[in-house]
């Protein structure tokens, strides 16, 4: 278990490979990924990656400001319908294209998805 923004950061920078899996891996209370989010903007994007981080972490990232957390959230498997509906009219089409390819999103889902505005997106969304 992760205890604190520190421990997560310093696993994340490591060179040591098992550190940096560790990052991803294993799971913090919500209070060390909030101060994470607060603190250190520059991990949150490592935040997203993490495979144990809860719903309601992801929510609020599913409205961070960077891109790039926007897109890591998209990818995750287990977003709720909450992550969906804040990202599926994303203002970035590489947030929307995340989603598209998103596995763990039903057809039905994805049709919901904004396409009108970006060629890019009806092609992919007509490949799935």
């Amino acid at each position: 278990m992760i205890h604190s923004p520190e421990e997560f950061i310093r696993l994340r920078t490591s060179e040591n490979l098992d550190e940096q899996r560790k990052s991803a891996t294993d799971s913090a209370d919500v209070k060390t990924w909030l101060k994470i989010i607060e603190n250190y903007p520059s991990m949150r994007e490592w935040v997203a990656h993490n495979k144990t981080v809860p719903l309601e972490i992801l929510e609020l990232l599913a409205t961070d400001i960077d891109v790039k957390v926007r897109y890591v959230v998209a990818r995750k498997r287990k977003i709720n319908n909450r992550i969906f509906d804040l990202l599926k009219t994303d203002s970035e089409e590489t947030v929307r294209h995340a989603l598209i390819c998103n596995t763990g999103l039903s057809l039905d889902l994805k049709k919901k998805i904004k396409i009108d505005d970006s060629d890019w997106l009806k092609n992919e969304l007509n490949k799935k």
